[in-house]
C-alpha cells in the first residue's frame, strides 16, 4: 500500500469508530478481517497510526478549537501528521487511486502554519496535555497529587508485551531460550516470578512456546493479582469474574494442578472461549465452568466452601488506558456510579462462600479510589467478620497493605488488589 492509502485506511477506521458502540480494537479487527488483501506490514502501520490519533485525542481536540477548525477525522489526521509525525500532510493526501482527497489550498495553508509546532503546546491545561478525561480529573488529581502529570503521561504510550510462563509445562529458562531462538528476546519481569517481557514488538503466535501452551499473554500486573491470592496446591478456589480465563490459568499453575477451581462469569460466551484456553494449557480437569446466570442458586449453597474467592470485578478500566485509549473518552458499559454499586453487590454475593480463615481477594484494573480503597472501607464496615490481610512479600504494597500498580511506578497497567481474611470466629453482624 502507498503511504496515502494507509492514511485513507486509518481515516476509514476512525470514521467507523466514531459511529460504533464497540471498542476500537474490535472495530479495527473487523476492518482488517474483511480486507485480507492488506499485508501484515500495512496492517501494523495502519493500526499504529490509528491508535496514535486516539492516544492524542484531547491534544488534537485542543488544537482544533484553537485553530477554529471543525472536529472531523480528516482534520485530526492533518493535525496528527503535522504535529505528531512532523511531516507534510500533502504527501499523504494526493490524487492517487486509494488516497483521500488532496488537500485544498486552504488546508495546505493551515498545514503550513503548523510546521515545527509541538503537539503538546505550553498553553494547554495540564489535564489536556496528559489526556485525562474531565470526569476523572478531580479524583485522579486528588489521589496522585504532585505526581498527577507523571502518572497520567505514563498512561499515554502503548503497553509492553508481557507473558506468563506456564511453569507446570516448562521451566522459565527453557521458555525464554525457546522464544529467543524464535526471534523474540525477552527480559524477566521485575515483580512476577513467572513473567517475561518482550523487547519491543513481537509476534508470538508463530513461536514454539505459544504453540505448546508454555506461555499466555498477560500483563505483569494481572499476573500479580493471581499471585495476591496466594493459592496453594489442594485448595478450593472460586474465580467469580473469570472472564477469558487468564488469571484462572495463573491460579491453576500456582496450585500445581492440584485442587479445584470454579470459574464463573456473567458472559457465558467468554467462559466458553476460556474452556478452550484451559484445555490448551492442560488444566481443564481441575476447573469447573459455571456461567453465573445458570448457577445463582448453586452459589447461594456454597456457604463456607472456598479457601479463596477472587473477585476481579467490572470497573472503569482506567488502568488499561495504555492498551485501550478509546476508553478514556467513550463508555461501553455502566458508568462509574453504577459500577460502584455492582462491585459492592459482587462482594456481598461472594462473601458467604469464604471459609472461616479463608480469603476474599478484591481486584480492579482501575486507578480510581472510589472503586478501590473506598470500596474496601465500605465492605469492612458492612462485614466486621472480615479484616485486611497482608499480601505475599513479592507484591509491591502501599502503607495500607494494598497492591497499587501504575505504569509510572511499576511499568505495568494500573491495578488494585486487596486481600480480606474471614475471621476464624465470625462476629455477629
Amino acid at each position: 500500500m502507498t503511504p496515502a492509502a494507509r492514511v485513507k485506511a486509518s481515516l476509514d477506521i476512525l470514521e467507523k469508530i466514531s459511529q460504533s458502540r464497540i471498542p476500537m480494537d474490535g472495530v479495527t479487527g473487523d476492518y482488517m478481517r474483511f480486507r485480507r488483501y492488506i499485508g501484515a506490514k500495512d496492517r501494523a502501520a495502519i493500526a499504529e497510526r490509528t491508535y496514535c490519533l486516539i492516544r492524542a485525542y484531547a491534544r488534537l481536540g485542543w488544537w482544533l478549537a484553537r485553530c477554529n477548525r471543525e472536529d472531523t477525522p480528516r482534520n485530526r489526521m492533518i493535525l496528527w501528521i503535522s504535529l505528531g509525525e512532523q511531516k507534510n500532510p500533502a504527501f499523504f493526501f494526493d490524487d492517487s487511486k486509494y488516497s483521500d482527497a488532496p488537500l485544498t489550498d486552504e488546508e495546505s495553508k493551515w498545514a503550513d502554519s503548523l510546521k515545527d509546532k509541538p503537539l503538546g503546546h505550553p498553553d494547554m491545561p495540564p489535564a489536556v496535555r496528559v489526556e485525562c478525561p474531565p470526569q476523572y480529573e478531580a479524583s485522579l488529581q486528588a489521589y496522585f497529587g504532585d505526581l498527577f502529570e507523571q502518572e497520567m503521561t505514563a498512561l499515554i504510550d502503548g503497553a509492553t508485551l508481557d507473558m506468563r510462563v506456564n511453569t507446570g509445562r516448562a521451566p522459565l529458562d527453557k521458555v525464554r531460550e525457546s522464544l529467543k531462538k524464535d526471534g523474540v528476546p525477552t527480559d524477566l519481569t521485575p515483580y512476577s516470578p513467572v513473567g517475561l517481557r518482550a523487547r519491543g514488538k513481537a509476534y508470538l503466535a508463530k513461536t514454539k512456546a505459544f504453540a505448546k501452551g508454555w506461555i499466555d499473554i498477560q500483563d505483569e500486573g494481572s499476573q500479580l493479582i493471581a499471585l495476591a491470592c496466594d493459592a496453594k496446591p489442594g485448595m478450593q478456589l472460586l474465580d467469580y469474574c473469570a472472564g477469558a480465563g487468564g488469571k484462572t490459568l495463573a491460579l491453576a499453575d500456582a496450585m500445581a494442578l492440584k485442587g479445584r477451581i470454579v470459574a464463573m462469569d456473567l458472559d457465558a460466551k467468554r467462559l466458553a472461549k476460556a474452556r478452550e484456553r484451559f484445555r490448551r494449557a492442560g488444566v481443564h480437569d481441575m476447573i469447573e465452568i459455571r456461567p453465573l446466570e445458570d448457577h445463582k442458586k448453586w452459589l447461594r449453597r456454597q456457604k463456607g466452601t472456598f479457601d479463596i474467592v477472587l473477585a476481579d470485578v467490572p470497573c472503569t478500566g482506567t488502568g488499561t488506558w495504555r492498551r485501550n485509549p478509546d476508553m478514556r473518552w467513550r463508555t461501553y458499559g455502566p458508568g462509574l456510579d453504577e459500577l460502584i454499586a455492582i462491585q459492592a453487590d459482587i462482594l456481598d454475593r461472594t462473601v458467604k462462600a469464604v471459609k472461616p480463615g479463608g480469603r476474599l481477594v478484591y481486584a480492579t484494573c482501575s486507578l480510581l479510589p472510589e472503586e478501590n480503597e473506598h470500596q474496601i472501607e465500605a465492605f469492612l464496615t458492612r462485614h466486621p467478620d472480615f479484616e485486611r490481610a497482608p499480601l505475599p512479600d513479592a507484591i509491591p504494597s502501599d502503607k495500607n497493605g494494598y497492591m497499587r500498580l501504575t505504569p509510572h511506578r511499576h511499568g505495568t497497567d494500573g491495578f488494585f488488589a486487596a486481600a480480606l481474611q474471614k475471621k476464624a470466629t465470625p462476629t455477629e453482624e
